[in-house]
């Protein structure tokens, strides 16, 4: 069946210099989106598959994971532009006909990541010193394989129709266990300082980037067994084998 796959978006900035910021990623990601869901149905596609984003969900997570049944709770411009787009698709679908599908990934990570897990990435492969050994939090994170995976399942599954997805590895690591498999990964020896976390935030707050830190220093899990028990869909890569892949690239 004849099927759009929509990726394409003004992606969160930091220090973003828009006047307007979220004006601007509402012409691009919901006003965008909208038309080309348009010419979709006017082309006759019977299934639009929509990449938005786990910020729609949130920020950060505290006692449960992120499941599709929360409240949405976008909290900055790009989480918002995301949100007002699925709706907007939703409203396209029950007037069209055409099947929506939903899915929220978090940090997407493989060759050719970039910003700042690429940055993270670089500092361990040449080996400098990360303030990040005394960290206690638990991510999720998705890699490109299964990224690929997913959309490929919800393009041809009939049960995906309709529906919202959240995605992840299955993997949940630390930001300290992440450290270590990506210096496995680049067959380097994790260089991590027992830094407390209450020093990292006071340093965020000197240097203006509170945000990040807080990002940095956060929980955000995902309950993607949704899409597993409903589509039968699995990952197809793990971890260190996607971390693996994106070693390669890098070093080449």
């Amino acid at each position: 069946m004849a099927t759009v796959v929509h990726l394409a978006a003004r992606v969160h900035i930091i220090d973003d210099r828009a006047a307007d910021p979220l004006a601007v990623f509402r012409r691009v990601n919901v006003e965008g989106t909208v038309r080309l869901a348009e010419c979709a149905v006017q082309a006759g596609a019977k299934r639009f598959v929509f990449v938005s984003s786990i910020k729609v969900n949130g920020e950060k997570t505290s006692h449960a994971a992120f499941t599709e049944q929360n409240t949405p709770n976008p909290e900055d411009a790009y989480a918002i532009s995301k949100w007002e787009a699925e709706q907007t698709l939703r409203k396209i679908e029950a007037e069209s006909g055409m099947e929506v599908v939903i899915l929220r990934p978090p940090l997407i990570y493989g060759p050719e990541v970039k910003a700042n897990f690429l940055n993270l990435v670089k500092l361990v492969d040449k080996g400098i010193p990360l303030p990040l050994g005394r960290i206690n939090n638990t991510r999720s994170l998705l890699g490109l394989s299964n990224m690929v995976s997913a959309i490929t399942t919800c393009i041809t599954h009939e049960k995906a129709a309709g529906k919202t997805y959240l995605l992840s590895d299955g993997e949940d690591v630390s930001t300290p266990e992440l450290v270590r498999c990506i210096a496995t990964a680049l067959g380097k020896k994790p260089r991590l300082l027992p830094i407390p976390p209450t020093l990292l935030r006071l340093a965020g707050k000197l240097t203006g980037k509170s945000a990040q830190i807080d990002r940095l220093l956060g929980s955000l899990v995902i309950d993607s067994s949704k899409i597993r028990d409903e589509l039968g869909w699995q990952p197809v890569c793990t971890m260190q084998e996607e971390l693996a892949k994106m070693a390669k690239a890098i070093k080449e």
